[in-house]
């Protein structure tokens, strides 16, 4: 990969991974449309620690309540709303990493990256987040939440691991039908991120290791710096302008980018 395809796609992922418009999508599909090869894994690596700096850097002042009591709960045995908000990450990204594992184990990571998938669910979820974002009452944060909320949300993400799902798209869904509003069920989606991206990074480094490949340092660093600014730069642009734009500009993105892919093939 040369300097500006790295650049490209490293953007490309920052922008999308937090967008509710499929990052894996966009990373398996922007290839096969332009020719360049494909990314390798140590890039997919590289990007993901990207996103990761870059929802923990977003997030920092809210983190540190979270883990405080989040240890104090495993002191006291008694939840407060930040320990119980920490608890639900934890227990929400169960589902996904049970669904990754079985995936994993029986080798369906291939027939799952078909474009016909791909298109299937850009257009299928871009429709379930549109009547979500319709429908919801959006009266509740994330506080709120309680057991059942945190399993229905947590089995959405599981089928994020279906490439153009959108791992935030479904989440956001999930909450709005369970009457998060805008904002709420954003900042919960990113928090809820944050497990996820370290589950994902730590199974790519492994199946890295295990292959024994070469890795281009220079490539990987520059990945991880254009992935981060890109990344921040989404999520505080989304947040801000959420309950200004509504869900409305990615649902029609969606389903326009299915409706070509359909096309295309």
């Amino acid at each position: 990969m040369d300097t500006l395809h790295i650049i490209i796609l490293a953007i490309l992922q920052g922008l999308t991974e937090f967008l509710p418009i499929s990052s894996s999508g966009h990373l398996i599909l922007f290839p096969q449309l332009t020719g360049w090869k494909d990314q390798g894994l140590a890039f997919d690596i590289a990007v993901h620690v990207g996103s990761l700096l870059a929802v923990l850097m977003y997030f920092r002042h809210e983190l540190k309540p979270l883990l405080i009591s989040w240890f104090l709960s495993c002191k006291t045995k008694q939840l407060t709303f930040e320990s119980k908000l920490a608890w639900a990450i934890g227990f929400g990204t169960i589902p996904v990493g049970l669904v990754g594992l079985t995936i994993s184990i029986y080798g369906w990571e291939e027939q799952l990256r078909s474009p016909i998938i791909i298109a299937t669910t850009t257009i299928l979820f871009a429709l379930l987040l549109w009547f979500a974002d319709i429908l919801g009452n959006k009266k509740r944060n994330e506080f709120s939440l309680n057991w059942k909320d945190i399993l229905l949300i947590g089995i959405a993400q599981a089928l994020a691991l279906i490439p153009g799902t959108s791992r935030s798209g479904i989440t956001i869904t999930a909450a709005l039908f369970l009457g998060l509003n805008r904002q709420a069920a954003t900042r919960f989606s990113f928090l809820l991120a944050i497990p996820v991206i370290i589950l994902a990074g730590a199974s790519e480094t492994i199946t890295l290791l295990n292959q024994n490949t070469t890795v281009d340092w220079n490539m990987l660093w520059l990945a991880v710096f254009f992935s981060a600014v890109s990344a921040y730069l989404c999520i505080k642009i989304f947040i801000n302008l959420l309950d200004h734009t509504g869900m409305l500009p990615f649902v029609l993105y969606r389903l326009g980018l299915g409706v070509l892919l359909i096309w295309m093939m």
